[in-house]
């Protein structure tokens, strides 16, 4: 297919609507430029439970093999079941999912051995260069001995290593309803929770690429309804929602109320440095004032990064930082190749709750100490012409202060906003923080009052 690449190759993955704009002959030249790139004699390949992922995962491994690298197929899995494999195994593996985008797209995540991460200044520039060359030239002859391929099933390797690194045993029972989303949660979940002692309650478990209850991604507020009605109804201790490859979770509380991702950052972040006194921690800049400061507080040191899991995990890496979390409900542990998952913090969230008699609404309370907006995204044709009106306004306050490593963030005593664009629409995206309610709501009605003026 006549294919354009600056469509579907992001900053981070591959992405796009299939096959309208990409396919399986296009996955197979993919599978064999991540060889080549990566000079893998071997790789991991898994995927989620997308209509169009066996084939395309199928394609990617024939392009793999022709270019002489054996390939493990673990099937139906998780992305952070995948960053596992490829942790384990010591391989570079791909990931074919589209996350949360509807039922339409899918993509790859890819990564080096180690799960270290592919994105455009680690290899996914060159992996595209390369198939841009075989589409238009030809693919290249096989090489003279072609790899094989085997299938493994991990997901019990999986369960056992995530469940190895935090401490349930004085768990108390609870009950907790979790949402899959029809994603990959229903597949890993059952696995992963069945020797704790929880009552859980399923919903929507079936995997189903086509999502027929809600679009899973636990971020918007459309999403958890159902889930925060079934907490309510069946007196649950709390609520999990799990992204449709399962590797983000959203909590909700036994009240049915939403807990902020940076509040489970900051109680993550407390488990941690309890265990690794002193260490760091990564947040990206639009994370709540309550992370670092809990961080510092308990003696660890914060480290503030770009929005972005290459950046987190460039960070991890070059600080040797224990856990990194995001506003995005991204999760990511040193004990876990430094990559994201969400089943991790979830049992981080379960052991802190199991370990003592309050309801998670008092628990998380320490840890969410501001009025936040959550992120408000607006479409405009001029996002640099709006950034600028933005901080032209802001800019001359007394007391204020800029700076611009993602977007641009302003701070004052009280409050603060980041304004950033998206990488990929023609948005830009608002968060505000402030010490009260009221003061959130005027800063947010100014700052979008210019983003949006005619």
């Amino acid at each position: 297919m006549a294919a354009d690449l600056s469509q579907i190759v992001k900053a981070y993955d591959v992405r796009g609507v299939v096959p309208d704009q990409w396919d399986e002959a296009l996955a197979e030249l993919f599978g064999a430029a991540f060889v080549q790139v990566t000079e893998a004699d071997g790789i991991v390949i898994g995927h989620d439970m997308r209509p169009s992922s066996p084939g395309l995962a199928a394609a990617f491994a024939r392009g793999a093999t022709r270019r002489g690298a054996d390939v493990t197929l673990i099937g139906l899995c998780s992305t952070d079941q995948l960053y596992f494999a490829s942790g384990h195994l010591g391989l570079p593996g791909a990931m074919f999912t589209a996350s949360h985008n509807p039922a339409q797209y899918n993509g790859i995540k890819m990564c080096r051995a180690g799960a270290a991460p592919v994105g455009r200044d680690t290899g996914l520039a060159d992996i595209r260069a390369l198939v841009e060359r075989w589409t238009d030239q030809g693919a290249p002859e096989p090489v003279a001995t072609p790899g094989t391929v085997t299938e493994r099933d991990t997901l019990a390797e999986y369960a056992t290593h995530l469940l190895s690194l935090v401490d349930l045993s004085a768990m108390r029972p609870l009950k907790v309803v979790v949402d899959a989303g029809n994603g990959m949660g229903g597949h890993t979940v059952p696995t992963v929770f069945a020797a704790l002692p929880l009552t859980v309650v399923p919903m929507y478990f079936e995997l189903d690429g086509t999502f027929p209850n809600h679009e899973a991604n636990p971020l918007d507020p459309a999403n958890i309804v159902d889930l925060q009605q079934r907490v309510r109804e069946e007196g649950a201790d709390l609520g999990l929602a799990f992204d449709g490859d399962a590797d983000r979770c959203f909590v909700v509380d036994e009240r049915g109320e939403g807990v902020s991702p940076s509040a489970i950052t900051a109680l993550v972040a407390a488990r941690e440095l309890d265990k690794h006194p002193g260490s760091t921690v990564i947040h990206n800049l639009i994370t709540s004032w309550s992370v670092p400061e809990v961080v510092r507080e308990l003696g660890g040191t914060p480290v503030r990064t770009r929005v972005g899991h290459s950046f987190i995990k460039e960070e991890m890496a070059r600080t040797g930082a224990v856990f990194g979390g995001e506003h995005s409900a991204h999760y990511y542990f040193r004990d876990f190749w430094n990559a994201d998952t969400g089943m991790l913090a979830a049992l981080h969230v379960l052991a802190a709750l199991g370990s003592q008699g309050k309801p998670l609404s008092e628990l998380v309370a320490q840890y969410d100490r501001y009025a936040g907006s959550g992120e408000i995204n607006s479409t405009v044709d001029d996002q640099a012409g709006r950034l600028a009106a933005v901080r032209e306004a802001f800019g001359t306050r007394p007391g204020v202060t800029l700076d611009e490593l993602d977007g641009l963030t302003v701070t004052s005593a009280d409050w603060w906003f980041n304004l950033r664009p998206s990488n990929t629409e023609p948005l830009l995206r608002l968060n505000v923080e402030s010490r009260d309610a009221e003061t959130l709501a005027a800063l947010r009605d100014e700052v979008l009052a210019i983003v949006r003026a005619d």
